[in-house]
């Protein structure tokens, strides 16, 4: 048998600000890595935020302008 409960409206907005929080949370992950890489942290933030997957993936492959040029 299925269990249904019910949530509030307080419940539903504590479920809504830790969703946000999260989510926030994890477009930091791009942005270090491309900031570690000398990149615009606050661009891949913002990027990030709208499209995670492909800024991580972004990230992770961008040159990175820090290292040294032989």
């Amino acid at each position: 048998m299925l269990t249904v409960y019910a949530v509030s409206t307080l419940g539903w907005a504590l479920i809504g600000v830790a969703f946000l929080v999260v989510w926030i949370a994890l477009a930091f992950w791009p942005a270090r890595v491309a900031g570690r890489k000398g990149h615009s942290f606050i661009g891949y933030f913002i990027f990030s935020l709208f499209f995670f997957p492909l800024a991580l993936v972004t990230a992770y492959l961008v040159h990175d302008r820090s290292a040294p040029a032989y």
